[in-house]
């Protein structure tokens, strides 16, 4: 029954009718997929599992983090503002909240100046890149990315985020109340209904400065380009969901005494696990929406693996060496899978193995920040070769038997490509479609 509600959900999405695919009408149709899609890769926990990975990940990484930004954020005269910011996280818990804030505060002054020199210092910056590369993971996953950035990549990518971050964000909030304490603005706020609006703008700021930081994690951390406006919407509609979970999460909290009763001391730590779980789920679908909204084309496979056929993984293979070829002759910058996945419309990860099919016969290389390069000079590769890359068996399925007469048929066709192939060259293909 269930089955067969989906297949018609399914077919009403990707088949509508003519009058859903024109006007209002179809950017309603568009937000339905979009919900289905999400509600879909909830429903399989992947999503649930990965979140309460990063939890876990975050409690042995939290005190160093922010003793890392405490360190950073001291130098540009920003270490003051860091647990009001904490605190505003924690807000939701209530007052425990605030014992929480000042415990981990306190855990944080005990990482001494001595602490961080030598080994010390050397913990805990791999403690940081290790949760921020547990996060990348996590998005890279929703992306269906399957390379993670190389271990030099990691130091200097991941740690530019973690110094620049917690900088931006202090100034943001710096420069917003400075502007709140200007003597004009004081003035408008008396006037009505001036006043009011601002008061709403006010609580509308920490809601948009997190979404803000949802949508810099998106674009900085995966291991893909990620368009600003994708990333924009999915970290905007995590912002409001952040805010709105906030909201009924801190009713829960102040309905659960009972929690308190049963647990004791520990009722704090659960309920912080929990709204840290909250937390990265929320980032993790804001990914997701990111993710939908740059490859729509996505929403209706899922993460269901695509399956190319022979003739596709051919004209796949033959179109990637001609791009990377094209964009070698012209100069840089050098193609990247991801841009190649968005032209031709499919998701990177089908994408990327035909590049590994093509990297392991030596037609192409990567260099270290991932762009591909031709593997040799362009007059010597062959387009059989490309075609043979492809064509390889599969180390994965056993060998067939019992199919000589097949294979001497096939063998025929083989040696026929090749003779209408014979001596051209990737150049040569280069050189006519340029024609």
């Amino acid at each position: 029954m269930s089955q067969t509600l989906q297949e018609r959900a399914q077919a009403f999405l990707w088949d509508p009718p003519e009058s859903m695919r024109v006007g209002l009408r179809s950017w309603i149709l568009a937000v339905a997929r979009l919900v289905y899609g999400l509600v879909r890769d909830f429903m399989t926990g992947e999503l649930t599992l990965r979140a309460m990975s990063l939890v876990y990940t975050t409690l042995l990484s939290i005190v160093p983090l922010i003793a890392f930004s405490f360190s950073v954020l001291k130098g540009f005269g920003f270490h003051r503002e860091l647990e009001p910011l904490l605190y505003q996280f924690f807000e939701p818990l209530g007052e425990k909240g605030a014992e929480l804030t000042s415990q981990i505060i306190g855990f944080v002054d005990n990482v001494s100046g001595r602490l961080l020199g030598g080994i010390g210092l050397v913990f805990l910056i791999y403690t940081v890149i290790s949760m921020v590369h547990k996060v990348e993971n996590s998005c890279n996953w929703i992306w269906q990315v399957k390379q993670s950035r190389s271990l030099a990549r990691r130091f200097s990518d991941y740690l530019s985020v973690i110094l620049i971050g917690p900088v931006l964000m202090m100034a943001a909030m710096g420069m917003i109340a400075s502007i709140s304490s200007n003597a004009l603005v004081q003035k408008v706020t008396s006037l009505e209904p001036f006043g009011t609006s601002l008061v709403y703008a006010g609580r509308l700021v920490p809601v948009l400065l997190v979404s803000f930081v949802f949508s810099f994690v998106y674009i900085f951390v995966t291991n893909t380009k990620v368009r600003i406006l994708p990333a924009l919407i999915g970290g905007i509609a995590a912002g409001f969901l952040w805010a709105l979970t906030g909201k009924l999460f801190a009713s829960f909290v102040v309905g659960s005494t009972k929690y308190a009763a049963i647990y004791s001391s520990f009722a704090i730590l659960i309920i912080a696990l929990i709204w840290l779980y909250l937390n990265w789920l929320i980032l993790l679908l804001g990914s997701q929406i990111a993710c939908y909204v740059q490859r729509p084309e996505y929403l209706r496979i899922g993460r269901r693996r695509l399956i190319l056929t022979g003739r596709e993984r051919e004209t796949l293979a033959v179109d990637i060496m001609l791009r990377i070829g094209q964009r070698f002759l012209s100069g840089p910058p050098p193609c990247e899978l991801a841009d190649i996945a968005n032209e031709v419309g499919l998701p990177e990860e089908a994408v990327a193995r035909v590049v590994g099919s093509l990297e392991a016969s030596g037609l192409i290389e990567k260099s270290e920040s991932g762009a591909l390069l031709p593997g040799r000079d362009l007059d010597s590769i062959e387009l059989v070769e490309i075609l043979q890359a492809v064509r390889k068996p599969s180390e994965d399925i056993p060998q067939l038997k019992n199919v000589d007469q097949a294979k001497v048929l096939l063998d025929e066709v083989e040696h026929a490509i090749e003779g209408g192939l014979a001596a051209r060259s990737l150049r040569e293909l280069i050189a006519k479609t340029a024609n």
